[in-house]
């Protein structure tokens, strides 16, 4: 009776210990839906390539013991082809989502996920957003199964009018933005931040024009000339920032841009030196870091001949490996519950997926175009040129609050 007992004993040991490690070697396969085609092709390009690069940097280790595996789908940008997408990943039995590209997508992403979710106990999947930075998302819409790494427009405005409100050559300011969620909120709360901090600023002109359409900005940089704005506010990425500027270059605009998105694919070069002193961003991260991401990005310039501006990317990986590890498992319901106010340590410092609303906390950095030099030496595209860090905003500051009246299963 003893020897018997004692086999049961070390048999629920054994048991135990092997789902204590159940998720060592596992394969998870992580779909990326973003754009491959189309005029946000080399964003979508570039930040598959980041993809690939860390699976590849965490599958020579992480905590849960795990290997990634990346699955790309191209959606166009468009949220009907996301939706086809999502489709496909669920019936190769992926379950866990990434996408950035478009608030747009992101919105019917998430809807998509809850109802499937709902619909298919057993079969959830988790949506990792890396970029997409709709305030909603993380407020009245925010969803259980949704995690955001970047820092939502709020976080990135609040941090970006507390700059403004001391610049004293900031006296008429010209909102130009992208007409879908994202550019609506950029406007929104630069409107009500600035006339909180500097009721003194004047909005002398505000525009939305169609995201990902308009390959000429020469008449709207001509209206903002003719508004007489010393700034132009702008949450504008990809191509519509890039030929913004470069517009602006060509109309003799020389008033000062504040962005969200200065560093993204081919607005360094069109920047060029015309934008030296007189563009700055709002990110999570800068080109001259130091660390562990300055490696980073030099392993991935010699491999891809790119730069790498999507840091948040890493957030993703180091915080899925580390909540399976706190699991135990890579099963997306435990795995979302771990990732709630989980803590962990990344390039740009202490980061937190806030249990409220699954809203990362982050350092912000306010950088500067400016000439490469010794002390900030990193040259996007060759240009010469470089962001260099202003401020620091810390994770309080930049943390605005939350909404979320979260459902949980």
């Amino acid at each position: 009776m003893k020897f018997a007992v004692k086999m049961i004993a070390v048999a629920a040991m054994a048991l135990s210990l092997t789902s204590a490690f159940a998720q060592k070697g596992e394969t998870v396969k992580i779909a990326l839906i973003d754009p491959q085609t189309g005029l946000m092709g080399p964003l979508g390009t570039n930040q598959l390539r980041s993809f690939q690069y860390f699976a590849e940097k965490f599958n020579q280790g992480n905590p849960a013991g795990v290997k990634f595996e990346l699955v790309a789908f191209d959606n166009k940008l468009s949220p009907a082809e996301s939706l086809n997408a999502l489709k496909a990943a669920l019936d190769q039995g992926i379950r866990y989502i990434a996408q950035g590209n478009g608030s747009s997508v992101a919105g019917a992403l998430i809807e998509a996920v809850n109802k499937h979710n709902e619909r298919n106990p057993g079969k959830e999947v988790v949506f990792l957003n890396y970029a997409a930075v709709d305030p909603d998302f993380t407020n009245s819409k925010c969803s259980y199964w949704h995690f955001r790494f970047d820092a939502d427009t709020s976080m990135k405005m609040e941090a970006l009018t507390t700059f403004m409100k001391d610049q004293k050559d900031v006296k008429k300011v010209y909102l130009l933005n992208q007409n879908y969620s994202h550019g609506q909120q950029v406007a929104k709360f630069a409107k009500e931040n600035l006339a909180r901090k500097r009721p003194d600023v004047q909005i002398v002109g505000e525009d939305l024009h169609p995201l990902a359409q308009v390959r000429d900005f020469a008449p709207y940089i001509a209206k903002i000339k003719a508004s007489g704005a010393d700034t132009v506010v702008t949450g504008n990425w990809g191509s519509d920032l890039a030929l913004l500027v470069k517009a602006a270059n060509e109309g003799g605009y020389t008033g000062k841009f504040y962005t969200y998105y200065a560093g993204v694919t081919g607005t360094p070069t069109a920047l060029g030196t015309g934008g030296a002193g007189r563009v700055y961003q709002i990110f999570y991260q800068h080109y001259n870091m130091g660390g562990q991401m300055e490696k980073w990005m030099a392993e991935f310039h010699a491999k891809y001949k790119d730069d790498m501006f999507t840091g948040s990317i890493s957030h993703v990986y180091t915080a899925l490996s580390e909540a399976m590890a706190k699991a135990k498992s890579t099963d997306p319901v435990k795995v979302a519950a771990a990732l709630e106010g989980l803590k962990f340590k990344s390039f740009n410092g202490d980061l937190e997926m806030r249990k409220t609303d699954h809203q990362i906390q982050q350092p912000l950095f306010l950088t500067v175009w400016q000439k490469a030099d010794k002390k900030y030496p990193y040259s996007p595209e060759n240009t010469g040129m470089t962001l260099a860090p202003v401020k620091t905003f810390e994770s309080y500051i930049s943390s605005t609050p939350t909404s979320c009246q979260m459902k949980r299963p």
